[in-house]
């Protein structure tokens, strides 16, 4: 089905991993369009509870844009692909379920946002992940300048991006950038554990609770709280929630329908 991807359903958990090693995983129009194709192929999958991805190889989660392409950019084009690239990977953040960007390798540039759109990290410790653009005379389009202050910080963003320098992945964790960091060989099997973990919890509560905690970083304190109301008073009206509670009650594991 896919040229650059391979996409594949294990259980309540699906992977999507950039096949393109040959040049690094190094993402190209031809990939995001496919990459879009996916997404939707996992909106429309209601027996999904998770999605993994990563990339071929063991040198590469994704090591960048394609250089070829980006060397035709111009004024036009350069507008109208990182739109695109980010109305993707805006898809990807805001996947019902969560997501998970097992990062075996380099992830730079394009590869870094494409973690970063991502609900959870995880780097094997052999990683390097960066912004590199100011090297070749350009900043970032995929959402970096956006989404980087958000999880680190400023100053550390601004460090990120402005020296184009990598962080090897003790320092991405250090900083905030992954949430965890795992031996090379034991990098796709800790990502599985945790996809499952999160495939037995309530659907609904892990979507509600992804939408609040993204939502953070837009609006004010008081709109963010009321949007938390919400969203808790949804999660109140579920099966699941009765179910859970029950279960807390009954001292017995519960069984969560995602309903």
């Amino acid at each position: 089905m896919f040229q650059n991807l391979l996409f594949e359903k294990q259980g309540p958990i699906a992977i999507l991993t950039v096949n393109r090693p040959q040049v690094r995983n190094a993402v190209d129009d031809a990939t995001i369009e496919e990459l879009d194709q996916a997404l939707a192929q996992v909106e429309q999958d209601a027996e999904l509870r998770a999605l993994i991805v990563t990339g071929a190889g063991d040198k590469a989660f994704v090591a960048g844009a394609d250089i070829k392409e980006l060397q035709v950019r111009d004024l036009v084009r350069g507008r109208a692909v990182t739109r695109r690239r980010q109305e993707v990977l805006t898809r990807l953040e805001s996947l019902d379920i969560p997501s998970i960007a097992a990062v075996n390798g380099f992830a730079m540039g394009a590869g870094l946002e494409l973690a970063m759109a991502c609900t959870l990290r995880l780097a094997a410790r052999t990683a390097k992940l960066g912004q590199p653009e100011v090297k070749l005379g350009i900043i970032p389009g995929a959402g970096a300048t956006q989404r980087l202050p958000r999880l680190v910080g400023v100053g550390r963003a601004l460090e990120l991006v402005l020296t184009g320098e990598p962080v090897d992945a003790e320092r991405a964790l250090a900083m905030g950038l992954v949430n965890r960091v795992v031996e090379p060989a034991a990098l796709m099997e800790e990502a599985k554990r945790l996809a499952l973990s999160l495939a037995k919890l309530p659907r609904l509560a892990l979507q509600y609770a992804k939408e609040a905690v993204l939502r953070s970083a837009d609006g004010s304190l008081a709109e963010g709280l009321a949007h938390e109301s919400y969203l808790h008073a949804l999660s109140c009206a579920t099966q699941d929630k009765q179910e859970g509670v029950s279960a807390f009650l009954e001292k017995r594991e519960a069984k969560f329908q995602g309903r």
